[in-house]
C-alpha cells in the first residue's frame, strides 16, 4: 500500500506548513511562535490540545471509534545555532538560527497524521500526538516527563521518527534494542595564575594545563576502555584569553561523551575527575569539571520495532524496510520517552545527502508524507487491543 491517498491529496499544505515552519526557526524552550502554530492547526481540526507541557511542548488527544489502546506519537520542534547557508527561498529568516536536523519537517508529518486522523476517525482507541521541545540537548523529553506527561496522557505504546539523509528516499530502518547512545555534555574550566606573555614565568598557564588534560582525555578511550566497548570521548571547545600579548587566567575545555554501558560511562566520568584532580596537584592551581547526562541509550522495545517495520512496509513497500544492524553514536531525547513507555524509533531516508547539523543541510520534503502515513497507520493498526 502506498502513501495514504488523503495525506497525498493535500501534501502540499503539508510542504507549506514546513516551510513556513523553517523559516522562522525557534531554538530550544523558545519555540513559542512554533508551539502556538502546532495548537492552532490541532484545534481548527477538533483535536483536543494542551499547552505549556514542557514549557513550549503541546499535546493534542483524539478518540477514536471504539475503545482500545492508547497510542503516543511524538515529534520535535526545535531548531539549532547554526546560520543557514542553503539559499532557499524560504531559508530562516532568524540569523544564527536553523532547522538543519530536520525538527520543522517531524513537526510537519505528525500534524500530517493528526489532519487525517481527525478527519477519519476510523481508528479504535486514542492518540495522543507529542510536540516537544527542546531536543537538541537541552532537555525538552525530561521536561515534560517532568510535567507529568504520562500521568496526564497514558499511552500504552509510543512512537517517534527521525529523517535520513542518505540518498535513499522511503528506506525506513529500525535497530530493535540499544539503537541509539546515551551523552553526557562537560566543561571543565582551569583556573590559574595570568600574566604579560613576555613573562611567563611569573605566571601559570591554564592553557598549558588545558592542552596537557586534552591529551589525557584522549587516553581513557584508549587505555581505560575495552576495546570491544564502543565509547567516543570528544573535546569540542576550548576557550581561553582575549590578547596576544597576555596569558589568561582562565581557559575552559568543553564536549561530549557518547556511550551505551552505563557502568562504563560511570567508570569514564570518575577517571575524568582524577586526571583533572591529578593536574590540580600537579600545578597548583583549582580545575572545576561539570559533567552533565544530557541523553540516556536509547533501547527500542524489540518487538515494538517489528511492528514498526511492518506498519512502514505497508507504506513504502516490504523492500524498502529493514532492521538496522548497528547502534549509532548519534543521542536522541525521545530515550527519556521509552524509558517510560515501550515503544521504538525509526528512521526515514530521503534524497538529500548533506548530514545533519550542517549549514546547507536540505531536507527532501517528498518524506513528509510518507512520515505521516506512517504514522497515521501506526495509530490505524494499534489502537485496537489483540483479541
Amino acid at each position: 500500500m502506498p502513501v495514504i491517498e488523503r495525506i497525498a491529496d493535500y501534501a502540499d499544505d503539508l510542504v507549506a506548513i514546513r516551510r513556513d515552519i523553517h523559516e522562522n526557526p525557534e531554538l530550544g524552550m523558545e519555540e513559542v511562535r512554533t508551539a502556538a502554530l502546532v495548537a492552532g492547526l490541532l484545534n481548527e481540526w477538533g483535536i483536543t490540545t494542551h499547552t505549556g507541557i514542557g514549557k513550549t511542548g503541546v499535546v493534542g488527544v483524539l478518540e477514536g471509534k471504539a475503545p482500545g489502546r492508547t497510542i503516543g506519537l511524538r515529534a520535535d520542534m526545535d531548531a539549532l545555532p547554526i546560520h543557514e547557508q542553503t539559499n532557499l527561498p524560504f531559508a530562516s529568516k532568524n540569523p544564527g538560527v536553523m532547522h538543519a536536523c530536520g525538527h520543522d519537517a517531524h513537526t510537519t508529518m505528525l500534524l500530517g497524521a493528526a489532519r487525517y486522523l481527525a478527519e477519519t476517525r476510523d481508528f479504535n482507541g486514542k492518540a495522543v500526538f507529542i510536540f516537544q521541545p527542546a531536543e537538541e540537548g537541552l532537555g525538552g523529553a525530561r521536561a515534560m516527563l517532568a510535567d507529568n506527561l504520562f500521568e496526564q496522557f497514558p499511552c500504552d505504546e509510543i512512537y517517534g521518527m527521525h529523517n535520513k539523509p542518505n540518498g535513499e528516499p522511503g528506506t525506513v530502518g529500525v535497530k530493535p534494542g540499544i539503537a541509539m547512545a546515551g551523552a553526557d555534555f562537560f566543561d571543565i574550566t582551569v583556573n590559574a595564575s595570568g600574566a604579560h606573555a613576555a613573562m611567563p614565568h611569573v605566571s601559570i598557564d591554564p592553557i598549558v594545563i588545558a592542552t596537557s588534560l586534552v591529551q589525557q582525555l584522549q587516553s581513557i578511550v584508549s587505555r581505560n576502555v575495552p576495546p570491544n566497548s564502543p565509547l567516543v570521548l570528544s573535546v569540542t571547545q576550548i576557550h581561553a584569553g582575549s590578547a596576544y600579548n597576555v596569558i589568561p587566567s582562565q581557559c575552559t575545555l568543553s564536549g561530549t561523551m557518547r556511550y551505551f554501558d552505563t557502568a562504563l560511562a560511570n567508570t569514564v566520568r570518575q577517571r575524568m575527575r582524577d586526571l583533572c584532580r591529578g593536574a590540580e596537584l600537579s600545578y597548583g592551581v583549582q580545575i572545576d569539571i561539570d559533567i552533565r547526562d544530557i541523553f540516556d541509550v536509547l533501547v527500542n522495545d524489540d518487538a515494538l520495532s517489528h511492528t514498526m517495520l511492518d506498519v512502514a512496509a505497508e507504506i513504502v513497500g516490504a523492500d524498502q524496510v529493514q532492521v538496522t544492524p548497528d547502534a549509532v553514536t548519534g543521542s536522541e531525547d525521545f530515550a527519556d520517552m521509552l524509558r517510560a513507555v515501550p515503544g521504538a524509533y525509526c528512521t526515514v531516508g530521503h534524497e538529500g545527502t548533506v548530514p545533519l547539523h550542517n549549514d546547507g543541510f536540505i531536507l527532501d520534503e517528498g518524506i513528509l508524507p510518507v512520515g505521516a502515513s506512517i504514522y497515521a497507520r501506526l495509530i490505524e493498526k494499534r489502537g485496537t487491543p489483540a483479541g
